[in-house]
């Protein structure tokens, strides 16, 4: 059966932009980059509001040539073979394969979504999380924690939001880079 989860990148105060709305302390070296690469080639649909997915979007056309790094290569076919779905009020197009806009995150939708899946679900950006967080959606949260506090920012898990969750797994990397694999307790 598939899963919904919820991945992000944050820093150890637990923030996914700072307050100027810089990530860039946030990229991954190639370590984290490869496990990355693993765990998203089991997904098969992002869901992203329009913010994360402007972001993204960028792997729809990086150059895929051989002065590219090996991990950035593989990303990027990764992200291209994946099914997307952008939720946005205010986008009047996708500009990337395989993706579809959605006017309006309906959680019923998603639920249906996830049950016919085939592969994992994620979620990406901390804002339409949320409102899977707060309609009971998400079954799994993975967290890479960055090795930097920023002070302040965009948050990375909701306010107002309870969930117990159980340590599936963790893992430490050489540039202080952690993972935490959390399953949501129903």
């Amino acid at each position: 059966m598939a899963r919904l989860i919820y991945s992000t990148i944050a820093s150890l105060d637990g923030y996914v932009a700072d307050a100027d709305g810089n990530f860039d302390w946030a990229a991954p070296d190639e370590e984290v980059h490869a496990f990355v690469n693993e765990l998203e080639r089991l997904v098969g649909t992002h869901l992203h509001g329009r913010r994360m997915y402007e972001v993204m979007a960028f792997w729809e056309t990086v150059d895929t040539g051989p002065e590219q790094s090996p991990v950035m290569r593989d990303f990027a076919e990764i992200w291209r073979a994946a099914d997307k779905v952008v939720y946005s009020r205010t986008l009047d197009e996708v500009s990337s394969a395989n993706t579809r806009l959605e006017r309006e995150f309906d959680p019923g939708a998603v639920r249906e979504l996830v049950a016919s899946a085939d592969a994992d679900v994620t979620i990406g950006g901390p804002e339409l999380a949320a409102e899977a967080f707060r309609a009971g959606l998400i079954d799994e949260c993975q967290v890479f924690l960055a090795p930097v506090v920023v002070g302040a920012g965009k948050r990375s898990l909701p306010e107002g939001v309870f969930a117990r969750l159980e340590l599936l797994e963790q893992r430490r990397f050489d540039s202080g880079f952690v993972y935490l694999r959390y399953g949501v307790r129903r």
